[in-house]
This record gives structure tokens, sequence and C-alpha cells, in this order.
């Protein structure tokens, strides 16, 4: 997946070939929440300002930060929402954007920055917004480049970042029967010798499926290159990575069963907990065990605990993918806005994977001894939570008024448009149909942790069951 979406060899994502295709849009392979329609970014934006109010205004310190952030739609309509509370909007720092691709960055910096110029820093690029002198637009590659600061408080957003990790894909299979093999005879430069197999496992075992090439024989014209193959044996990922969360090992006896494993989301989510609630303190030092001599291997360098004073900022994870399930046989390609083989045209089509929301929710929650998480819930019940009708209702009773005072210079039936626009694309946000966006994505927030007063609830955010406390 990494190699089709961002390898500088021509992925999806960063290809620098000479190209006018926009992946986004009627007009692309798909159409992301925000730019149906520009109340989702509003909301998004007035959940961050809740959580800054909740957490006791901080004047100073607070960041934003979205995770591939597309064509830049959902970070400007988050911008201008804070814009209507200067006292947040004087705390912001900066806005960090995760992005790996060169021409979205260019898409991103011509939306938020306008004709300002475009500079590299040490982390990647920056410029100024084009809505304040005062705050600094950052672009960095990877979320590790982005300074760690204990006395900074992020508010991060993620949409539609994590399907596009790459995932392990696992199938637990029973093991063979017991029976006796004669040794195997090989040829060696030295001649004929028999090798004898290995014990048998008595247990079912992990095997990972494996992307690999077709046989010449099943090769047919029009059809994918690559397949799906089981390895012979347990790889080093199948001896491992199933192996951390009781979820995944309550299957691995189930005969069959099938489950991809995101350690990239993982690791991505435990880095955001740490900026949030700090590290875990450190572990009490194992025995010491005697050194072996023989060549010296260099540890590596260690990672700095972030040592938090308090838990501040929130992070919101907006994706697709069940509630509390594993995900399974998720992986797809899309392309003109229709599902197809994840092995056709690598490069050129965009390929994804359900989000395990609850291997997320594990992570920050292991991660960190600062946060806690809520949700997931579905988008529907998130954003008619946060306003979303109401909001809708606002715009069109403002577009209404403008015609009937005549300063839009409208006629009524661009006006009819507008009014459909609006209602169409808040109903298909929050749709609850098989297929609908309101029931295939779900939203998750991660946010400090703080223990609630004796014979007091537990606050909980905005969305997911809390409200706005000014």
């Amino acid at each position: 997946m990494r190699q089709c979406l961002t390898s500088d060899l021509g992925g999806y994502y960063t290809s620098t070939a000479p190209s006018d295709r926009d992946q986004f849009g009627t007009k692309g392979d798909f159409v992301t929440s925000p730019e149906i329609s520009q109340i989702f970014g509003e909301l998004v934006g007035v959940w961050f300002v809740a959580e800054w109010i909740a957490q006791g205004r901080k004047t100073d310190g607070v960041y934003l930060m979205e995770m591939g952030p597309g064509r830049g739609t959902l970070m400007d309509d988050m911008l201008r929402t804070v814009r209507n509370f200067p006292e947040l909007a004087k705390a912001i720092e900066a806005v960090y954007l995760v992005e790996a691709s060169p021409r979205l960055r260019e898409a991103q910096h011509k939306l938020l920055c306008g004709d300002n110029p475009l500079m590299q820093n040490d982390i990647g690029h920056e410029s100024t917004s084009r809505h304040s002198t005062d705050l600094k637009i950052v672009w960095a590659e990877d979320l590790r480049l982005v300074p760690k600061d204990a006395t900074k408080t992020p508010f991060v957003v993620a949409h539609e970042f994590f399907d596009a990790l790459p995932i392990h894909v696992f199938q637990s299979t029973a093991p063979p029967a017991q029976e006796a093999q004669a040794p195997d005879t090989i040829q060696t430069p030295t001649g004929p010798t028999q090798t004898q197999r290995g014990p048998r496992p008595k247990q079912n075992q992990w095997r990972e499926l494996l992307v690999s090439p077709k046989p010449p024989y099943r090769l047919k014209e029009g059809e994918p290159e690559f397949e799906l193959s089981m390895s012979r044996a347990p790889t080093a990922h199948a001896m491992y990575l199933p192996e951390i969360s009781p979820r995944y090992k309550a299957l691995k006896d189930t005969d069959g069963e099938t489950i991809e494993v995101s350690p990239e989301s993982q690791s991505y989510v435990r880095d955001l907990a740490i900026r949030l609630g700090g590290s875990n303190p450190p572990s009490t030092p194992a025995q010491t065990i005697a050194p072996i001599t023989g060549r010296t291997v260099s540890p590596g360098s260690k990672e700095q605990p972030v040592v938090k004073p308090k838990p501040s900022g929130a992070a919101l994870i907006i994706d697709y993918g069940q509630a509390s399930t594993i995900p399974a046989n998720s992986l797809r390609g899309i392309r003109a806005h229709t599902r197809v083989s994840p092995f056709d045209s690598p490069g050129i089509v965009d390929v994804s994977a359900d989000v395990d929301f609850l291997a997320l929710a594990e992570s920050a929650i292991n991660s960190s001894p600062g946060v806690e998480v809520h949700g997931p819930v579905d988008q529907a019940r998130f954003l008619t939570a946060m306003g979303i009708e109401e909001r809708a209702a606002q715009l069109v009773k403002r577009a209404v008024d403008k015609e009937r005072g005549g300063s839009t210079g409208q006629d009524k039936a661009k006006l009819t448009e507008m009014v459909k626009r609006i209602e169409g694309g808040w109903k298909r946000l929050v749709e609850r149909g098989p297929q609908g966006m309101g029931r295939l994505y779900q939203a998750m927030a991660i946010v400090p942790y703080n223990p609630p007063k004796e014979g007091e609830p537990r606050r909980r955010p905005v969305g997911f069951g809390g409200d706005i406390v000014l």
C-alpha cells in the first residue's frame, strides 16, 4: 500500500509525472466529506473550540494539526470557524499539516496561504496564512518531524488518513495431520543430503497473506498481475503482530479466520497520545544480564520521554470502518468512484482498507496514562449531536434573507440550486442507509484523562454524549 500510494517512483499521491488529474471531487476518484459540505469542516472546528473551552481556554502554546489534509478544504473551513473565537485564534501559534504529496502541498498552500511565499525550513516547508500574518502554516512529510513539546497543547484532526496506511493480512491455519514423513533428499555441491523435517505445530498458526505475482498460466488478459497468496510458513510479522492484542489471540483457534493489522496506524496513534498525555512512566529495570562477548552492536537512539505538567489537547479521528470488529477482507481499490481490485493499475488506483478503531483506542490507552478515548460513534450521530441540521437551516435562511433583500443579485433559480446543494450535502453526510456515509464513517476522540471529583460524572466530549460548558 505504501509503495502504491506514496512511493517516490510514482505513487498515487506522490507522482511527479505531469498530469491534470485530481483525485478529489466528482471528476476524480472519490469525494470526501469536506468537499460535500462546508458544514463538516465548520463542525469539526466547533468541536475543537469546545475542547479548548472545556480545558480552560489556554491563551498560548496551542497548535492545530491535520494528518493528510487533502486539498486543504477541511483546515480552511476550520480556520474560518476558529476566527469567530478571537481568544482561541490568538492562542494558536501554528498550523501543522502532515503531507507526503508535493502536488497536494501546493494545492493546500494556494488555498490556505494565497500568494504568500512557500519556504523551506528545518522540518519541511512553511508559509503564512492568507487570513492572518501572525499565523504560520507548516508542512512536514511525517508526524515524527513535528516537534514534541510537553508545554504545548495540540489539537489534531485525522480525516480519512488511517484508511490509507499499510496493513498486514493474517489467516489462522489448522496444524497439518500428524503423520510420518520420509526425509527429503536435496542436492548440494558436495552431493545428495537428507534433511529431516522439524516437529509439526500442534496448534493453529497465523499465516500472512502476501502480495505476489500470478503464475503465468493463470494470468489472463485484462486481469491484475498480482494477488494475495498465503505464506508457506509463519513470517516474522505473523509470529508477532497477531499476538500483541487479546482481540487477535481470541480468533487464533478459529480455522480460516482472517484479520487485518496496521502497526503503522497504531504507531501514529501512540505518537498522538504521548503528545496529549505524556509518556508512560519508566518501567522497573529488568534483571541485569551478563553481556555477550563479541562484536558490539549499537543500541540505537532512545526515544526521549515527554513529561507533561498536565495533559492537554485533543485528537479527532474520522474514517470508515466498523465500530467494534476487526477488519477482514477490506482491502480495496477506488477509481472514478467505482470499487475495483486493489491490484489494478498500481500507482493509478487509490488503495485503502477499513480502520480498526478499537486497535487505535487500545494503542492510545496503552501509550499514555494521560489520555482517554471516547467512541467510536457513527458519523451521523456525531454530526447530528454537533448541530448539522441547525447549521444547514441557518445557511438556508441566510441565503433566502439575502436574496429577499436584493443583496446577492441572484435569480430564484440560483437560490433554489444553492438551497438544494446545502440540503443535499448535509443529508448525504448523515445518511444511515447500508452504504450511507453516516453509517460507514466513524468518529473517535482522544482527550486528556481527568478523573472526576467524587460525586461528579465523568466529562464527555461534545458529540460523544457531552455538551459545551461555557
